[in-house]
């Protein structure tokens, strides 16, 4: 393990994670993959959550492999009782969940008259309402001891996108509900705080197809000179916010995209 200071793609800066569990949702790919393996290497115990049940139990077995205590669970954070079923066996098999990493997220783009309000409806319950159900299944155990809450926002939830109607709604409602939780639950121990990446090359950027007929000129809003991130650029990101290292942020909303925002 690289100390401090030395670390590179994949590597972490040390164990700060050491006797800690952590749930990450979305980990069967992507963001939500790097950001298990990283805090695995850090030391944490990783609950690892996805909607697909081969995805997730291949991102636990490179853990497994690497020495990580890790266990995959198929969950579907829409659905409120199944999210809590998963949460309170994980405290009672990996231990009292102090980081809760909420990465799960669908999206795609569409000419917002065109799309159906089911697409619109689905995409909000999973990155909006999702989240919260989450955020609401850990906070009894994060109040009792301590805990920190990273959630994935996007740069679409600070500023408009094209195309991006229900994507922007979603994820700016995860902007201000991170700040909201943050504000309640300031002083009681637990950290509320938001990665918002730019575009990340990820199996999702599949799913965002550019419409038929759209106008090239939206589109470089969303671009950054510097391309996608990597995945582990991201997840470096989520384990700054969810460590002690930012014992005193609460409410932040960290860009990472590559100046899409500045």
């Amino acid at each position: 393990m690289s100390a401090a200071g030395t670390s590179g793609p994949g590597l972490a800066p040390g164990r700060r994670f050491e006797g800690r569990t952590a749930i990450v949702t979305g980990a069967g790919s992507g963001i939500g993959r790097a950001t298990a393996q990283r805090l695995a290497g850090e030391g944490a115990a990783v609950a690892c959550l996805d909607v697909t049940a081969d995805a997730v139990e291949e991102t636990t077995a490179s853990l497994a492999e690497v020495g990580a205590k890790a266990q995959s669970y198929c969950c579907d954070v829409t659905d409120q009782g199944e999210v809590r079923r998963v949460v309170d066996d994980v405290a009672a098999s990996l231990g009292r969940p102090e980081v809760l990493c909420n990465v799960a997220g669908i999206g795609t783009f569409a000419h917002s008259i065109d799309m159906p309000l089911a697409t619109f409806e689905r995409i909000v319950a999973v990155n909006l309402t999702g989240t919260f159900v989450m955020v609401q299944a850990v906070l009894p155990h994060m109040l009792n001891g301590g805990g920190s809450i990273v959630n994935v926002a996007s740069t679409s939830g600070l500023r408009g996108a094209p195309y991006s109607a229900a994507y922007c709604a979603s994820k700016g409602g995860v902007v201000l509900m991170t700040k909201a939780l943050a504000v309640e639950y300031a002083g009681r121990g637990v950290r509320v705080n938001a990665v918002a990446p730019g575009g990340v090359d990820t199996p999702l950027i599949g799913h965002f197809a550019i419409p038929e007929g759209a106008d090239p000129k939206h589109l470089s809003r969303i671009v950054s000179p510097m391309g996608m991130s990597r995945p582990d650029q991201i997840a470096s990101a989520i384990a700054f916010l969810a460590s002690e290292e930012s014992s005193y942020t609460t409410g932040a909303v960290l860009a990472v995209d590559g100046g899409v925002t500045a």
